[in-house]
């Protein structure tokens, strides 16, 4: 949508219009002129089809329209951009309980999830300070926020799975890692966003209630991301045990940091969710002129005016 940065200015459409108007009139008048004063059919003779509409009026609309363009020029058009910002700061939690091993996503709940992750970190803008957080029973920064995004994606590679789920320990050590985050000469903490993937029931560490608390205060949103199925199951010890998804304290978390709550249980689904997170992370409006374009499209009209004018009349207007 087209606004103006300088509406004041589109006061000088009002003597163009004025402009428009005296022209209008000036023909009406010329007309009655030449009725009143002409051999009609003697006009008629010589010029049987007379002087066409287009013919007539063709150069000083088109120089009408130009003048209307460029008072728009004026007003300084312009449009709304999403612009990525400098210290925008991504902190991407996975999850690598042993409940991640299960394969009701194939190959495995932890490949889909690292296949998809690097894609995602491979679509966010350059600009962007990305994190990698690990978690199990502890929760490690694998990476601290860096522009490298391809040291990212290799350390997603590298992620190995581990016993029990610290989901609230991964929130407060991602916090910790955007705080550490330089300010190069800005005012006030980067604007961030944790993404949290994971599949299972907390068991260890700080609750994911404290986590969210912290979050907020922070003003870090938590996008969730409920990874897998209800039918999940993984082999320990010989023993099939079910890993469904806790949806509920994941949907819970996203809601309380004013994140987004998505579920994923395809590899394809995960995609998707990380290209939509990945729209609205780290991104300001700004307003970006378009009064070149204006400009331009005024030139060809005065052009057109002229180059009408010498053709069908000898004169440029």
């Amino acid at each position: 949508m087209i606004r103006f940065l300088s509406p004041l200015w589109l006061l000088t459409l009002l003597p163009v219009l004025a402009l428009a108007g005296l022209y209008v009139w000036r023909q009406y008048r010329r007309r009655a002129l030449a009725v009143r004063f002409s051999n009609v059919d003697l006009l008629r003779s010589v010029a049987p089809g007379g002087i066409g509409p287009v013919r007539r009026h063709a150069s000083a609309v088109a120089l009408l329209l130009s003048l209307v363009l460029l008072s728009l020029v004026m007003a300084r058009p312009a449009t709304d951009a999403k612009e990525p910002l400098e210290r925008a700061t991504v902190m991407i939690a996975i999850d690598v309980s042993l409940s991640m091993m299960s394969n009701d996503v194939a190959p495995t709940r932890l490949q889909a999830a690292q296949e998809a992750a690097k894609e995602f970190v491979s679509e966010l803008p350059a600009a962007f300070n990305i994190g990698l957080v690990s978690f199990a029973k502890n929760a490690n920064v694998i990476v601290s926020p860096t522009k490298d995004h391809r040291q990212v994606a290799a350390a997603i590679d590298g992620l190995q799975l581990a016993e029990a789920t610290a989901t609230g320990e991964a929130v407060f050590t991602c916090l910790e890692a955007i705080a550490g985050v330089p300010a190069d000469g800005a005012q006030g903490p980067p604007p961030a966003r944790i993404v949290l993937l994971s599949d299972g029931y907390r068991t260890y560490g700080r609750s994911t209630e404290e986590a969210a608390i912290a979050a907020s205060e922070a003003n870090v949103p938590v996008s969730t991301i409920a990874f897998g199925t209800d039918s999940g199951t993984v082999n320990i010890n010989g023993s099939a045990q079910r890993v469904p998804v806790d949806r509920d304290a994941l949907k819970a978390l996203a809601m309380d940091t004013r994140g987004g709550f998505y579920e994923a249980a395809t590899v394809e689904g995960l995609k998707e969710v990380y290209q939509d997170m990945g729209s609205s992370i780290g991104y300001r409006t700004v307003a970006k002129e378009i009064g070149h374009a204006f400009a331009g499209i005024a030139l060809l009209f005065a052009l057109a005016a002229a180059g009408l004018g010498l053709l069908w009349s000898s004169r440029i207007l």
